[in-house]
């Protein structure tokens, strides 16, 4: 498995609150207990909101995690090229942009987007709920590379996420119990039917603020949606995207 949605929370390095919100610490080695007997041979651990833009979290991580792992950050909106170049050498390869937890300048995020794409190759990664993906199309039609985060979190908007997909987005299958998705395997279907290439699985771990945090089962969910390909969902699909050059070589 390569987890493609993980989020570490060090408490030695700092946390912000969001919308009221401090999580619980949860570490690298929490996370390996959760996660032991799943066959993780690397991952993508994401920033979260309430991480700001701080980096040292994310490049001890990385330290501490491997070659097979990679970064997910926010940036500072007066990032350099030296700042993107210096994540990049410790192994980040994405832009994050939470539209669900944080008020966003769109012409900064392309510009941020495009420049990060430009400089290192990095995809733009959006937490954002399909229902507005519509509203984003100025942005998604600038950008050479993105993916979505937990199915787009609702079905109101599949319409246009397929339509995404269709035009090379990637979709995370993760946060299945943050969405609002009655039937998770009906969408994930459709989704793979689109491009079997797509969807990269994920535990969202420790699924903080989330209604329902990772089962076992929902494994079993992605294994009935895609079938032969479950294997390229669980971690082919995603190793690509990341630019990751083998199943336990450095990303």
């Amino acid at each position: 498995m390569f987890d493609a949605h993980v989020h570490i929370i060090d408490p030695r390095f700092p946390v912000f609150e969001n919308h009221g919100y401090l999580p619980d610490p949860f570490t690298i080695a929490d996370y390996r207990a959760r996660t032991e007997g799943f066959g993780v041979d690397g991952g993508a651990v994401v920033t979260a909101s309430y991480q700001g833009t701080d980096q040292s979290y994310l490049i001890a991580a990385l330290e501490e995690l491997g070659p097979s792992w990679v970064g997910v950050t926010h940036l500072e909106p007066d990032a350099t090229d030296e700042d993107i170049l210096r994540l990049d050498s410790s192994g980040v390869r994405a832009v994050r942009f939470n539209l669900r937890r944080s008020a966003t300048d769109l012409k900064l995020l392309t510009k941020q987007a495009l420049r990060a794409y430009e400089l290192a190759g990095w995809h733009a990664e959006f937490y954002v709920d399909a229902t507005l993906l519509l509203s984003l199309e100025p942005v998604f039609a600038k950008l050479p590379a993105v993916s979505i985060d937990h199915l787009g979190m609702s079905t109101r908007g599949l319409p246009y996420l397929l339509d995404l997909v269709d035009r090379g987005a990637r979709v995370k299958a993760t946060g299945f119990g943050r969405t609002t998705i009655d039937d998770v395997c009906e969408v994930l279907r459709q989704i793979h039917a689109v491009n079997p290439r797509a969807l990269m699985f994920g535990t969202d771990l420790p699924g903080s603020r989330s209604r329902r945090v990772f089962q076992d089962s929902d494994i079993d969910i992605v294994a009935e949606a895609v079938g032969d390909d479950f294997d390229a969902v669980m971690g082919d699909n995603a190793r690509e995207w990341y630019r990751c050059s083998s199943e336990r070589g450095p990303c």
